[in-house]
């Protein structure tokens, strides 16, 4: 008697960190996965033809195509025969195209009678709310001011908060149709070269940040729970620890002496954790990361070489 078909779900973006770690996690448990990529030939989509090679049980249970999320046309094929989509792939520097992509994957569900969609964002369409309490948590029901972050030219922001709006706002009646969960995550740590070379240097003009981060691992556990779980909907904030500077340096045993953060308010993942989140410890992540790096031989460029610092953490110097 024939083996039943495996559940079929699509990863929009498939050759990104967090979602080549949702790809793994979907066929360890039996799925079979359409992962969509702008350039199949991009080098950093080589960790997806190696799960391909890996997944010896069923290797045709891994398919990749080549879509962007510009392209409704290509999205609707990629989708085909699929049960749920993870909308992970979003292009955020501009924010016209973000909102599309994201409304474009809807559209291409609902041709496609996809049952249930999750899509990933960033805590940036959370965080940049200047009304907000400084000293409250932050909950599923904060949006990021989209003036103010137009104003300041944070476009990356501002796509994304458009872009996630777009999943709440849009009154087509065959994408409402569709059940829907969103992400916004937090700072994800993982074997990044930038993130290697953030904290050497650069406590001066770090000062004490309070930053949220989540384990990549946990991000893809989160993913596949929200698709999982029958009651899950609307927004979900991904974010199993914050810390600030401080704290995180004293935890890697470099550079104590920071100034101390004003506010100490962080986000809050209680209503994902409602649903059986269960994130690791931050030490299990940090430790993990540096073994990361170690093996990659990320950490052995930092000898000799100045502290490249995010966006964020050269504003406050030039100021």
């Amino acid at each position: 008697m024939a083996s039943p078909a495996p559940p079929r779900v699509c990863v929009t973006g498939g050759g990104g960190f967090i979602a080549s770690w949702l790809v793994k996690l979907l066929l360890s448990r039996g799925y079979a996965v359409h992962a969509t990529l702008r350039d199949p030939c991009d080098p950093k989509n080589a960790n997806l033809e190696r799960l391909q090679d890996a997944s010896q049980a069923a290797p045709a249970n891994l398919r990749l195509f080549t879509a962007d999320v510009l392209d409704l046309d290509a999205l609707t094929h990629a989708v085909q025969g699929c049960d749920g989509v993870f909308h992970l792939a979003t292009p955020s520097e501009v924010i016209d195209p973000a909102v599309k992509g994201t409304l474009n994957v809807l559209k291409a569900c609902s041709v496609a009678k996809v049952q249930k969609v999750v899509v990933m964002s960033s805590n940036a369409a959370v965080d940049v709310n200047p009304d907000w309490p400084p000293n409250r948590l932050k909950y599923e029901s904060c949006w990021s001011d989209l003036a103010l972050c137009e104003k300041n030219e944070l476009t990356t922001m501002a796509a994304l908060r458009n872009g996630d709006r777009g999943v709440e706002d849009d009154d087509e009646d065959d994408a409402r149709a569709l059940a829907a969960a969103e992400v916004a995550r937090a700072a994800v740590d993982g074997a990044e070269e930038e993130v290697a070379l953030r904290i050497p240097g650069g406590p001066d003009v770090m000062n004490n940040k309070l930053w949220h981060i989540v384990d990549v691992r946990d991000v893809a556990d989160a993913l596949l729970l929200l698709y999982e779980k029958p009651e899950s909907s609307g927004r979900y904030i991904c974010s199993s620890d914050h810390i600030c500077t401080r704290d995180l340096v004293n935890l890697l045993k470099m550079y104590p002496n920071i100034p101390d953060v004003e506010h100490k308010a962080s986000l809050t993942s209680q209503k994902l954790m409602s649903l059986g989140w269960a994130p690791r410890r931050l030490e299990e992540t940090l430790s993990d990361s540096v073994d990361c790096y170690e093996n990659a031989g990320i950490l052995k460029i930092l000898d000799g070489h100045p502290c490249r610092l995010p966006h964020l953490f050269r504003l406050s110097a030039d100021n």
